[in-house]
């Protein structure tokens, strides 16, 4: 028998040399072995930089022609023009089974600021061809930029269809900011439900991504342009907090295992870059971290950069009833509230955004855009001198939000757009560096996004929670959608879009409302 840390070792070894897209010896994966539709998760592209991308597909159902090959041969190519008549980049990777067969080529060599179609052939079997970018060189000038940011997609709560319209968008980049999956069996009142129970293992994980993946819409926004991607906490379990459990569902012995198998399955099927394994698949048993903060420059119009504030997360303070996970909060009665030790990005990710805000090329360019999972602003539900707070947003991290507006000020950060996500409700506003100052200065301004489907509570106390929070400008906690920014030197629009009603596949879009940023003034206004 072979030893098991020999076997995970073998089997990295062959997802880096698949991950590379390196021409691999002859008879050590199965040919021509797989189902005559192996490519129906579809095909996605992401992590782009100014001279490389990452394609990704899962091979499925797989069955090896012998139990001697490690995986599936798996051919790509990178052209210039959707016939592939111009090709600019092939190679072959292998869809390895312990990394259920998905396929993670990382592109390099490719030109700046280009467009891109892609492919996969298993066989005789060829894939759906995808469309990619890379990002303008950093010191490349930029007219233009335009990106679309969605969140929160359970399949319950009804179709996808929302992604049928952002892909007739004609958009550059999507950054998701996480719940791509919901581990929940079902919902009350469902529109569909997933296969299987309750997310627990790393099978279940599997099959909850394959079930969302092949999503006719979902598929076809993936196929459209390069994404980044972020999680939050349904990608493992409701409200978990670094290694502390969440709330909801069944209770595990090993929660390290189950957040493990959860990450592993997150890979699988996103089309990041080998390099978030920061120790390695088998390292995620051992509570290893998996690096999928990031930064990357849009030339010298923008600094994309994407954040993790689930996985380092402290965890959240003086739950109602003292129960696990999240609750709303009066300050007042919590002397955890504001204890500074805590953070929402953990210590280590803080530094490396101070840092990087300290760089001269981020503080040279024109657009600080930075995707991350929640509402940012201080949302007060409570009227009156009393606060009633969420304890599991930035709210209930209130000296680690400090810290970052405080980053921002201390490197001058311009034009700072935070891009939020999890309240499945449309918010926007100036970001204060001071909430219980009212007349604190805007550091930057905020959109956090609505859901691509799930459920919120509707706009029955909307009007006085905006009187209560005046730094907010909109807020719409009903319909469901996405939001579209474009980017130019000058100023910065951002449009929420909307579909008519998720419980329909053939719901309508329109447009819910529009804004603009000027360049140099942390002001939005309504258009």
């Amino acid at each position: 028998m072979n030893h098991p840390t020999l076997q995970r070792r073998q089997l990295l070894q062959w997802a880096a040399l698949g991950s590379a897209g390196l021409i691999l010896p002859r008879g050590t994966w199965a040919q021509s072995t797989v189902s005559s539709t192996p490519f129906s998760l579809g095909v996605a592209s992401g992590s782009p930089t100014h001279d490389s991308v990452v394609l990704w597909t899962r091979v499925m159902p797989p069955v090896p022609a012998s139990p001697n090959s490690v995986g599936v041969g798996v051919r790509w190519e990178v052209a210039h023009d959707d016939k592939f008549t111009r090709i600019a980049r092939t190679g072959q990777s292998i869809a390895v089974a312990g990394l259920a067969y998905s396929v993670h080529a990382e592109v390099q060599g490719l030109e700046p600021d280009r467009w891109y179609f892609y492919r996969f052939m298993v066989g005789d079997a060829v894939s759906a061809v995808g469309r990619t970018r890379t990002f303008p060189a950093p010191d490349a000038a930029v007219a233009s930029l335009r990106l679309a940011y969605a969140s929160c997609q359970r399949w319950e709560h009804g179709y996808f269809s929302a992604y049928r319209y952002m892909a007739q968008e004609n958009l550059d980049l999507v950054m998701f900011l996480g719940d791509y999956i919901y581990e929940y069996p079902r919902a009350s009142n469902s529109v569909r439900t997933p296969p299987g129970g309750w997310t627990l293992t790393l099978d279940d994980y599997r099959q909850r991504y394959a079930t969302y993946k092949q999503d006719a819409d979902l598929q076809a926004m993936h196929a459209a342009c390069p994404w980044l991607v972020t999680w939050d906490d349904h990608e493992v379990q409701n409200d978990y907090a670094g290694l502390t459990m969440g709330e909801n569902g069944p209770e595990v012995a090993d929660f390290a295992a189950r957040r493990s198998a959860a990450y592993q399955a997150f890979y699988e099927h996103m089309p990041v870059r080998t390099s978030v394994l920061t120790r390695a698949v088998a390292g995620l048993s051992a509570g290893a971290e998996m690096r999928i903060y990031s930064r990357a420059q849009y030339g010298q119009l923008a600094s994309l950069t994407m954040l993790d504030a689930r996985q380092y997360k402290s965890p959240q303070v003086c739950t109602q009833g003292g129960k696990r996970g999240s609750s709303t909060v009066n300050p007042a009665n919590c002397p955890a509230w504001n204890d500074s030790a805590r953070s929402m990005l953990g210590t280590e990710q803080e530094r490396w955004l101070d840092a990087g805000w300290a760089s001269t090329q981020t503080r040279s360019t024109g657009w600080n855009i930075v995707g991350q999972q929640s509402l940012m602003g201080q949302r007060d539900w409570r009227a009156g001198p009393e606060q009633s707070l969420w304890n599991d947003g930035w709210d209930g991290y209130s000296a680690a939000r400090t810290r970052m507006t405080d980053s921002a000020r201390k490197n001058a950060i311009s034009n700072l757009v935070m891009l939020g996500g999890d309240v499945h409700e449309n918010w926007v506003g100036q970001i204060k560096a001071d909430y219980a100052q009212p007349s604190s200065a805007a550091v930057g301004v905020e959109f956090c996004g609505t859901s691509i489907t799930s459920r919120s509570g509707g706009n029955g106390k909307l009007a006085e929670t905006m009187a209560e929070n005046p730094h907010f400008v909109f807020a719409d906690a009903e319909r469901k959608g996405y939001g579209v920014v474009e980017i130019s030197p000058k100023q910065l629009k951002t449009t929420l879009r909307v579909v008519s009603d998720v419980t329909r596949k053939d719901a309508s879009i329109e447009t819910l409302a529009e804004f603009s940023v000027s360049s140099g003034r942390a002001v939005v206004e309504r258009i």
